[in-house]
């Protein structure tokens, strides 16, 4: 995962209405779904996580989710670290 300064520029969301990327229940799923095809999902999560961005669907996650995320993980000083590290132990293989 290499960093992306202008990540909002493949992002997307940049041709959807913004109300949409701050609406509730069903608009927000459909965002939420939209985030799954983006090609700079974990750059908009990172920011949102990093900065504590406290509205809006961000890198596929709603307020709510980040909010327990950051609940569960107090402590985060770079959420990209945290990141790339998921994705390095989901991309290991397997020992049977």
């Amino acid at each position: 995962m290499t960093s992306n300064a202008h990540w909002q520029e493949e992002a997307v969301c940049r041709t959807v209405d913004p109300e949409g990327l701050f609406a509730e229940a069903a608009e927000q799923r459909r965002i939420v779904a939209l985030c799954a095809s983006c090609p700079v999902q974990t750059e908009c999560l990172v920011e949102a996580l990093d900065n504590r961005i406290e509205f809006g669907v961000w890198g596929g996650m709603t307020e709510r989710d980040r909010r327990a995320l950051h609940r569960r993980r107090p402590g985060v000083a770079s959420w990209r670290d945290v990141l790339e590290q998921a994705r390095h132990t989901r991309e290991q293989p397997r020992a049977s």
